[in-house]
């Protein structure tokens, strides 16, 4: 009996190191796939160009690759997504960690996460034929295709990121903390703002910069409803492209497979592989940092 137990035991551990080895085998494939695509890219391009021109027109026939219009669109619209999710999610989660009773928070933590279950070719198409129209009532010089809408789609979609990964933070903290504040005269405001907040900060931060990497990779909002117009700016106004929005352009459109233009999608990956591989770093580094602190 025992023989067989841990025969079974040695089996259940194999299988599972097989699954964790099998991903780590996909993860060096897409990297090694990246950085062979971008070598023959760089071969024709010079690096420098592709981080200092700031024009990116390699489908025309005058062609530019610098990737600064992309990049700019990008991070263009991760800051309003930002503006929206950061400030929204975390008072929704200091609501629901610290005032909310159990019953409501059963409730309305669903429903939030919800939204991260539609679609996002719907949060698209909502951005493009609801918010857009809105918005123009507003801002009457809006374009049609923009940053602002997109942005604002975005970031209502990374909502549920920031408000459940750090009220998950903030419900972890020691019932002790709190009620040690208590006893010393601080109001419910201050326990929450002076006491569970900072011990919480490192999954706060985490989740911070998880909504960040989440907006930075965002596809289907972008393409739908920027524009398709790659645009050194910070004018939320005007029509924008962004480097995912730009390889779904390239990888539905009829350029040939192993052309430069076509390469230009591994070089403008690679790019955003960089961006959001130093974001999840970071996010590492200061829930580490702030674990310790606080601990």
């Amino acid at each position: 009996m025992r023989g067989a137990t841990r025969l079974k035991e040695r089996a259940i551990e194999g299988a599972l190191f097989l699954s964790a080895l099998f991903s780590v085998f996909i993860t060096f494939g897409i990297i090694a796939v990246l950085v062979f695509e971008t070598y023959g890219f760089f071969k024709e391009v010079s690096i420098i160009d592709f981080l200092t021109d700031t024009q990116w027109t390699p489908l025309f026939s005058e062609k530019h690759f610098g990737i600064l219009p992309l990049f700019a669109g990008t991070f263009l619209t991760t800051a309003i997504a930002m503006l929206v999710a950061l400030p929204v999610g975390l008072i929704s989660a200091i609501f629901l960690s610290e005032y909310a009773p159990d019953r409501l928070r059963a409730i309305i933590k669903p429903l939030i996460e919800v939204l991260a279950a539609v679609p996002t070719v719907v949060y698209g198409y909502f951005a493009l034929l609801f918010v857009t129209p809105l918005l123009q009532n507003i801002i009457p010089a809006l374009s049609g295709f923009n940053a602002l809408s997109p942005g604002i789609v975005m970031g209502i979609m990374i909502i549920p990121i920031v408000s459940s990964l750090s009220e998950d933070s903030m419900h972890a903290v020691p019932m002790g903390l709190r009620e040690g504040a208590y006893a010393l005269g601080a109001t419910k405001l201050q326990v929450a703002m002076r006491v569970v907040v900072p011990s919480a900060f490192s999954g706060i931060a985490a989740s911070f910069i998880l909504g960040i990497s989440r907006a930075v990779g965002e596809t289907m909002v972008v393409a739908i409803a920027a524009g398709l117009q790659p645009r050194l700016t910070v004018n939320p106004l005007v029509p924008i492209e962004t480097v995912t929005a730009y390889i779904v352009q390239v990888s539905l459109g009829d350029t040939p497979a192993g052309t430069l233009e076509y390469r230009t999608i591994f070089a403008a990956g690679m790019g955003l592989f960089v961006v959001t591989f130093a974001l999840n770093i970071l996010s590492y580094l200061l829930a580490k940092r702030f674990r310790e602190v606080y601990d």
